[in-house]
C-alpha cells in the first residue's frame, strides 16, 4: 500500500505533504520523515466548518469554542503522498489568486471572505492571514464581530496560518461595511469591553486568594493556640511534678533526721524518745496581722522565668536583641543537654566577642546561666559547669522557660 502520509520519527507528527515537512524541519530542526500508511485526519467542524488534522486539535476546539460534532472526512481527503518536493510558487501570483488556491489534495481551499471587510481588519492592521480566520470563523458577518474573534484567540498557536475549508463551502454575504470613524469606535469599544472582563477576572481571583490566605491564617492561628495550650499544660505538670519531687525530698530529710536524733541518743545509752514526748510544746496563739498573699519559697522554675522577664523588661526597646539572647541562652543550654560530656559546651569564655554581643551585654542574661549550674572560674573570666553539676531536670526547665519567651508574643509586658 502506498503511502499516504510523511511521520516524523522524532515527535511522530502525520504531515500531508512534503511542503509540510520542510516547514516542521524548519521550525524543529527534526529530520527523521519516514513514509506511512496512516492518513492525516481530516475532522471537520459541523458548526463553524474548522477542520481539525487530529483528536487533539479537536478537543481543543471543542473546549475553545464548545463545539462537539465533527465530520470525519479522512477517507475523502486521503491521496497518495508525492514525494517530489513542490515548486515554488511565483512572487508575482495575485493575493486575490493565493486566497482562491485549493490544497494539494484538490478538495481543500482558502475560505472566500467579504473583501471589503478583509480590507478594512487588514487596513487596522491585521496579517492577512489572521483577518481571513477571523472573518470566517465569526462567519463573515461584520467588523465588530472579526475583531471580537481576534481578541478571543490571539493566543492561538495557528492565528496566523491561512485556514483551510472544503471547496465547496460558500459564504454568506457580509453586512454593510462601517466606516474607519466607525471601526474605530468599534474596536475601541471591544478592546474596552475584553479589558474589563480581564479585570474583573483578575478581582475574581484576587478574593479567591484573599478568601483563601484568611482561611490559612485561621488555621495557623488555631495551631498556634492548641500548641500553646499543650505547652502551658506541660509546663503546670512539670511544676506539680518538680513540687512532689520536693515534698519527697524534705519527708527523706525529715526521717533521716529522726534517725540520727534516735542514734545519738542510743550511743549516750538514753532511753528512745518517746513520739508523744518529741512533739515541741504548743506555742500560745498570737494574733497576727497576716498578709493577703500567700508566701512559699520560689522554684527553680520560676526564678529562671524571672530573671527573663527582668532581662526583657531591661531591655523592651530591643526586642530584636531580646528575643536573639532568649534564642543564645537556648542554643547554650540545649548543646549542655545533648553533650553532657563534651567540656566545650560547659565552659563559657565571658570576653568573647559573640557572647558580649549576644547574651553578656543584656542584663539578666549571666544570671540565667547561674540559675542552670554555671560558675565564674578563674576570677570571673569563665562561666563553667562542672560535669557533676549537670543536673538535667534544670537543663530540661530552663529550656522549657526560654521556649515559652521566645513562643509567647506576651511575655514579660505585663
Amino acid at each position: 500500500m502506498s503511502g499516504l502520509s510523511l511521520k516524523c520519527g522524532d515527535c511522530g507528527a502525520h504531515l500531508r505533504t512534503v511542503e509540510e515537512a520542510q516547514e516542521h524541519a524548519e521550525l524543529t530542526n527534526h529530520s527523521n520523515f519516514v513514509e506511512s500508511t496512516e492518513a492525516v485526519l481530516n475532522l471537520i467542524c459541523a458548526s463553524c466548518a474548522k477542520p481539525c488534522r487530529s483528536k487533539t486539535e479537536s478537543e481543543l476546539h471543542t473546549k475553545r469554542t464548545g463545539h462537539a460534532e465533527f465530520v470525519d472526512r479522512t477517507a475523502e481527503s486521503s491521496k497518495p503522498i508525492d514525494l517530489e518536493a513542490p515548486k515554488a510558487v511565483p512572487v508575482e501570483s495575485t493575493e486575490e489568486g493565493a486566497l482562491g488556491e485549493t490544497s494539494q489534495s484538490g478538495e481543500m481551499a482558502v475560505p472566500e471572505v467579504n473583501k471589503s471587510l478583509l480590507e478594512e481588519l487588514e487596513s487596522m492592521g491585521f496579517p492577512l492571514a489572521r483577518a481571513t480566520r477571523a472573518l470566517h470563523y465569526s462567519g463573515n458577518s461584520s467588523i465588530e464581530a472579526g475583531i471580537n474573534w481576534v481578541i478571543e484567540h490571539e493566543n492561538d498557536p495557528d492565528i496566523d496560518e491561512m485556514p483551510m475549508v472544503p471547496i465547496n463551502m460558500k459564504i454568506e454575504d457580509a453586512k454593510p461595511a462601517l466606516t474607519p470613524d466607525e471601526i474605530k469606535i468599534k474596536a475601541h469599544e471591544l478592546r474596552e469591553r475584553a479589558r474589563k472582563k480581564k479585570e474583573e477576572e483578575e478581582k475574581k481571583m484576587e478574593r479567591e486568594r484573599e478568601k483563601e490566605r484568611i482561611r490559612i491564617g485561621k488555621e495557623l492561628l488555631e495551631a498556634k493556640r492548641i500548641e500553646e495550650d499543650n505547652e502551658r499544660k506541660r509546663i503546670i505538670a512539670l511544676r506539680k511534678a518538680e513540687k512532689e519531687e520536693e515534698k519527697r525530698a524534705r519527708e527523706k530529710i525529715r526521717q533521716r533526721l529522726e534517725e540520727d536524733k534516735a542514734e545519738r541518743r542510743r550511743r549516750l545509752g538514753l532511753p528512745p524518745q518517746d513520739p508523744e514526748v518529741s512533739k515541741p510544746a504548743v506555742a500560745p496563739v498570737v494574733q497576727e496581722k497576716k498578709s493577703m498573699l500567700p508566701t512559699k519559697p520560689a522554684t527553680k522554675a520560676e526564678r529562671m522565668r524571672d530573671c527573663l522577664r527582668a532581662l526583657k523588661h531591661n531591655h523592651k526597646e530591643e526586642d530584636a536583641k531580646v528575643k536573639r539572647a532568649f534564642q543564645t541562652l537556648l542554643t547554650y543550654v540545649g548543646n549542655v543537654a545533648k553533650n553532657p560530656d563534651e567540656e566545650k559546651f560547659r565552659k563559657v569564655r565571658l570576653n568573647n566577642a559573640s557572647f558580649q554581643e549576644r547574651v553578656g551585654s543584656m542584663k539578666g542574661g549571666i544570671e540565667f546561666l547561674e540559675f542552670c549550674g554555671f560558675e565564674k572560674i578563674e576570677g570571673g573570666a569563665f562561666l563553667f559547669l562542672p560535669r557533676d553539676k549537670v543536673d538535667m531536670a534544670v537543663l530540661n526547665i530552663a529550656g522549657s522557660e526560654l521556649n515559652s519567651a521566645i513562643a509567647n508574643p506576651f511575655f514579660g509586658v505585663l
